[in-house]
């Protein structure tokens, strides 16, 4: 690849997914039993101080206990929601069922492109979990831009599909976070400018930005009028998979020569967008 070729390809490429999340919380066994038995995430490892929480043998969220660690202040930056995409219209409606089974369901939406359900964890962290349509059904504007919206959610009708499951099937990922932002304009230009994500729909307040033809993998928002960098309890940081350890380099070589703070890790690197919400890098898991 000759460098003009590589300055016009984005730091994250089309083929990116979403690893993990990170939590940073005070009661570890109680934030742990809400992900195991209402969304349905398997325990795959525990210590006093973190677990490991995933589906079908993936991990898709790590959990990290520290009770010095304040509560996350009302004007601070930081997370929306973690968004736990599952693989089909019956496990979504087994996570209706287990959500309400211990009082927490918040509300649920018809997004067009998907169906979700929304949740509070016991630390104040929102949860959304959701089953995509079929992309053919995405609707989309004039210009391929895709069509995000919100609707009612037939209740009755999903929990009728519902396939009885106790845990969240394989196939089970993080599909998307949602951040709170102090500036749409500031967090655009990171994630969009600098890493390369495409804006893939703009509501009043929030954008919505993905890597490739996916209808969001970041969504950032101001709704709620935060104006103070992240910190305190809530999430601690996020990943891509990226396709490769060439490709993780190239990102990081790339990230570096742009001005953007890089931070190396064992199995890759990290950089933090302009609220200081720390964004990872690393290689897709070979199988």
């Amino acid at each position: 690849m000759d460098d003009a070729t590589e300055r016009d390809d984005p730091v994250i490429p089309e083929t990116a997914r979403m690893g993990r999340a990170a939590l940073t919380v005070g009661d570890l066994d109680e934030t742990v039993g809400f992900y195991r038995d209402a969304v349905g995430l398997t325990v795959r490892s525990r210590s006093e101080t973190a677990a490991t929480l995933g589906a079908g043998g993936t991990p898709v969220l790590e959990l990290l206990a520290d009770g010095d660690a304040p509560p996350r202040d009302r004007k601070q930056a930081g997370l929306f929601h973690t968004a736990f995409r599952v693989p089909s219209r019956g496990a979504l409606g087994a996570a209706l069922e287990r959500i309400r089974e211990r009082g927490a369901l918040d509300g649920a939406s018809d997004h067009y492109v998907s169906e979700a359900l929304y949740c509070t964890d016991p630390e104040g962290n929102g949860v959304e979990v959701y089953a995509d349509r079929s992309r053919e059904e995405w609707p989309r504007a004039d210009d391929g831009s895709v069509e995000i919206g919100t609707a009612p959610l037939d209740l009755a009708a999903l929990a009728a599909g519902s396939d009885g499951a106790a845990e969240a099937p394989p196939g089970t990922d993080l599909g998307h976070v949602h951040l709170e932002v102090s500036s749409l304009d500031r967090a655009r230009a990171f994630y969009a400018d600098r890493l390369g994500l495409g804006v893939r729909t703009e509501t009043r307040g929030a954008s919505f930005l993905a890597a490739g033809d996916y209808h969001h993998h970041v969504g950032i928002n101001t709704w709620n009028g935060r104006t103070d960098p992240a910190g305190g309890r809530g999430l601690a940081w996020f990943e891509f998979l990226l396709p490769d350890a060439g490709t993780v380099a190239t990102a990081r070589r790339r990230l570096s020569t742009t001005g953007v703070p890089v931070t190396d890790r064992e199995d890759g690197f990290e950089a933090s967008d302009p609220d200081g919400i720390t964004v990872r890098f690393r290689a897709i898991p070979e199988s």
